[in-house]
């Protein structure tokens, strides 16, 4: 078993999958309290297309790479192997900040052959997590977003969103931008070893209503649903998502892809060793034997009666708190435009052409 670091998911510091020559990378051997290191993400775009037919967008703004947040059951985790490090420890410590984000945007909208579509602000690592407070990338992404009139959705587990609630507030206006707030326990005592840097879980409710209260459209991601830690919240989530102002809901089951399998049995051994049996036979029975299942569709929802009935109650809970499933909900790409279009002429112009 590895170890436990305050503030730190991960237990585990193993070589990526790509490495060719394993070095001892034991947690063991980090510093009691490992600190962040931020560098800079040198990428030459800023857009990564994909054409997944079950993630509910084809194209996405990461501004880091890397999420000191610490959830340990992040899909996103096996990411940072190829970059040469750990899925582990480094995931969460080792980050990468594009802090040119906001130019290679700016760039990629004044090329002739762009077509706006809703851009996902999020999709893989946090764009909220606890470096933009310094870096303010995420911020000046949204001002270019805002400047162009383009549709963003966005999905973070941080409270800090509200930061930004001037700008959200005038996308909102004009039907340009949805954020999902992702909220997966109550449970004030799991979630500190589980995402232990994100907003505790009533901050993101509080993100929800204030949002909510600034006339920006809101939902509620309950992802990941975990079988035998989380699943059984799932009803009062949405509920408590529904009444601080929640429009929308989503759910994905428990993902484990590649090194993550290790690193949450590791994380369940350390932290919820009478449960990890119940939540391993669980999630098999609805992976069809394995804990993973990497087939599109089936890897979001599961198989079989366990993961049906989970199915059902998140519809029969969205129909009684008045939740809308979040792919029914489209934002306006009509008003794209450079931003030398929306201005208005000044007085001296005007009166010339007028005179």
């Amino acid at each position: 078993m590895g170890t436990v670091h305050k503030g730190r998911g991960a237990t585990l510091n193993m070589p990526g999958r790509f490495e060719t020559v394993h070095r001892s990378r034991d947690a063991e051997a980090e510093p009691e309290r490992p600190p962040t290191r931020v560098f800079a993400d040198r990428s030459r775009t800023i857009i990564a297309t994909n054409d997944s037919p079950d993630v509910g967008f084809d194209r996405s703004i990461n501004t880091y790479r890397g999420c000191e947040h610490g959830c340990v059951y992040c899909y996103a985790r096996p990411t940072h192997a190829y970059l040469g490090l750990s899925p582990g420890l480094d995931f969460e410590t080792q980050l990468f900040a594009k802090r040119d984000a906001a130019e290679l945007l700016e760039e990629a909208f004044r090329r002739r052959n762009y077509r706006p579509a809703p851009l996902q602000l999020g999709g893989v690592t946090d764009c909220y997590q606890p470096i933009e407070r310094e870096l303010r990338i995420t911020r000046r992404v949204l001002e270019v977003l805002h400047a162009w009139r383009h549709p963003v959705r966005i999905v973070t587990k941080s409270a800090s969103v509200v930061r930004d609630l001037d700008l959200l507030a005038a996308l909102a206006t004009r039907n340009l931008v949805y954020v999902d707030v992702s909220l997966t326990t109550l449970d004030g005592d799991l979630a500190r070893t589980m995402e232990p840097r994100a907003s505790a879980p009533r901050r993101r409710l509080d993100a929800i209503a204030a949002l909510s209260g600034a006339g920006v459209p809101v939902g509620v991601a309950t992802s990941p649903m975990i079988p035998g830690l989380n699943c059984h919240e799932l009803e009062r989530l949405l509920q408590e998502a529904a009444d601080a102002g929640a429009r929308s809901a989503s759910y994905v089951l428990l993902r484990l892809p590649h090194e993550l399998r290790q690193l949450f049995d590791d994380w369940l051994r350390a932290h919820r060793p009478h449960r990890r049996d119940r939540v391993q036979s669980l999630l098999r029975q609805m992976r069809g034997g394995r804990l993973n299942d990497p087939r599109f569709t089936s890897r979001m929802r599961g198989e079989g009666p366990l993961a049906d009935l989970v199915r059902q109650r998140f519809a029969k809970a969205c129909e009684r708190y008045g939740l809308a499933r979040r792919e029914a909900l489209a934002l306006r790409t009509d008003l794209f435009a450079a931003p030398e279009t929306h201005r208005q002429p000044d007085l001296f112009t005007s009166a010339q052409e007028n005179g």
